[in-house]
């Protein structure tokens, strides 16, 4: 359905850009965007996914052995 941008409709949105906030505002505009795009980059890493805490916990089946060394140390 749609190509990928290229380097002539980048420009384009720069200019429209540039236009539509002036040059004064550009550096704030970048800085807000650069903030969002961070905040939602943790927001997303601090969340867990629905299928990792709803996966079973694997328990250990195994009995507990003591060796010689370690009934030394409990007595």
């Amino acid at each position: 359905m749609f190509k990928s941008i290229g380097l002539p409709e980048i420009i384009l949105i720069l200019v429209i850009i540039l236009i539509f906030f002036g040059v004064g505002k550009l550096p704030q505009v970048g800085e807000a965007m650069g903030k969002a795009i961070r905040n939602f980059k943790t927001s997303q890493q601090d969340t867990t996914p629905d299928e990792e805490e709803a996966a079973p916990v694997k328990t250990s089946t195994r009995k507990a052995t003591t060796t010689k060394k370690t009934a030394a140390k409990k007595a």
